[in-house]
């Protein structure tokens, strides 16, 4: 295990392989990811062994947000806010003024930081493009959306 220090610390570009084990573990999409999507992912913990991560997918002025998984034994302590939260700077930063979430699991978390029912329908082009968007997500997921 690592340090608090570390597991407190974001950190970007994780190992492509600790990342697939950890969303394998947690049963979200990972069959559209590639070692390319890393440069915009996020994690917490040692590299090896992420104890949570997040990722960013840009779409013109439109940013995805993706992948949010916080290992069992570390949720609760502020790990997934801490991470959307440097998410969602990170895509402002790098001119996203939208960020788009799709959930199954976690609409309350998302609603309880300011994300907002979006219409499936007039979703962006770009974002309705997305493989998350078009197939690997089902359709009874949530769609939401924070101006940022």
């Amino acid at each position: 295990m690592g340090t608090a220090d570390e597991a407190a610390t974001i950190h970007q570009s994780p190992d492509f392989e600790a990342t697939l084990q950890l969303l394998r573990s947690a049963d979200l999409p990972i069959s559209d990811l590639t070692e390319t999507h890393m440069r915009h992912f996020f994690y917490l913990g040692p590299p090896k062994v992420p104890v949570g991560l997040v990722g960013v997918e840009f779409h013109d002025s439109d940013a995805l947000l993706r992948s949010l998984v916080v290992a069992p034994e570390s949720r609760s302590r502020g790990a997934g806010t801490q991470l959307v939260e440097h998410a969602e700077t990170y895509a402002r930063d790098h001119g996203a003024v939208a960020i788009y979430i799709l959930t199954t699991t976690a609409e309350r978390f998302f609603r309880a930081r300011g994300y907002v029912t979006a219409s499936r329908e007039h979703a962006p082009v770009a974002i309705k493009g997305t493989a998350e968007f078009s197939s690997l997500c089902p359709a009874s997921s949530v769609f939401l959306s924070k101006r940022l």
